[in-house]
């Protein structure tokens, strides 16, 4: 099942594997009316993407961004929807962002030397040019040295918040990428937060200025959907909802709006981008 809304969608402005016209242009032929483009610690896309949706009535882009931060033992993410995208300072603290995720994928390379599994820095940073870089541009250097068989092996094996070649970034709270957030007059929502398993967190979060859940997710099980949607009924916040595409052959979303996503989503989304 899909849907109209897809309010989490990633190009190659971050780790997706299509241009913003490419993710668009998709969109629009899977019947997606709304799509936000949130790729990690960039706004680059949005420029194009927003150009290319007036091609395609009534399709609306929603800006946004994504934004990692490291807990003990896990990663928190956290979307930004309707930021001032174009204030300079905005801009400056996404460029320290980038610039820390390209000195991580020199830190996750010679992490995979010691494990004997050598790559270069320089191959990985090639995906991404001027983009962010992200450990899913290390694992498709891994998938193409024969290391693993796919991204999402390098992942389960290699990768993840524990594994044994991932290493630590400069410490960025989830509050305080909620503080940025509304900073920049966005709302803050929390990403996919059944892969955290951090659910203690989420009441110092919304002290913080959280406003929102993504609760409609592709890895998400319908029990912890139903477990989300009562957390913001009862916290007052929104649930959002999105595929979380990054291309047709990276994780579970095939393409944009493949998560069902109620309308309601959006237009509550509207309401507080509104205020």
């Amino acid at each position: 099942m899909g849907g109209a809304v897809d309010l989490h969608s990633h190009t190659t402005a971050s780790d997706g594997t299509l241009t913003p016209r490419e993710l668009v242009r998709l969109a629009a032929r899977h019947g997606v009316r709304v799509l936000a483009v949130t790729d990690h610690d960039s706004t680059d896309g949005l420029p194009e993407a927003m150009d290319e949706a007036r091609l395609h009535p009534p399709l609306t882009i929603v800006p946004g961004l994504e934004i990692n931060c490291d807990v003990p033992g896990a990663e928190v993410h956290l979307l930004g929807y309707g930021v001032d995208w174009e204030a300079e300072w905005f801009q400056g603290f996404l460029r320290e962002q980038r610039a820390e995720r390209r000195a991580r994928v020199t830190r996750i390379a010679e992490r995979l030397g010691e494990l004997g599994m050598p790559i270069d820095p320089d191959e990985v940073l090639a995906l991404v040019k001027e983009g962010s870089a992200g450990r899913p541009h290390v694992a498709q250097v891994m998938v193409k040295r024969g290391y693993v068989k796919s991204v999402r092996e390098a992942f389960d094996k290699y990768l993840h918040a524990n594994g044994p070649a991932s290493v630590p970034r400069r410490r960025l709270t989830p509050a305080e990428a909620v503080a940025i957030i509304r900073r920049a007059r966005g709302v803050p929502v929390l990403a996919h937060p059944g892969l955290a398993g951090r659910d203690a967190l989420i009441p110092e979060l919304v002290e913080a200025g959280l406003m929102g859940i993504e609760t409609y997710y592709p890895e998400h099980s319908a029990q912890q959907t139903v477990a989300y949607l009562e957390m913001c009924a009862r916290l007052g916040l929104v649930a959002t909802g999105g595929s979380d595409f990054h291309g047709p052959q990276i994780g579970r979303a095939q393409h944009p709006g493949f998560q069902a996503v109620p309308p309601s989503a959006w237009a509550e989304l509207q309401s507080r981008l509104e205020r």
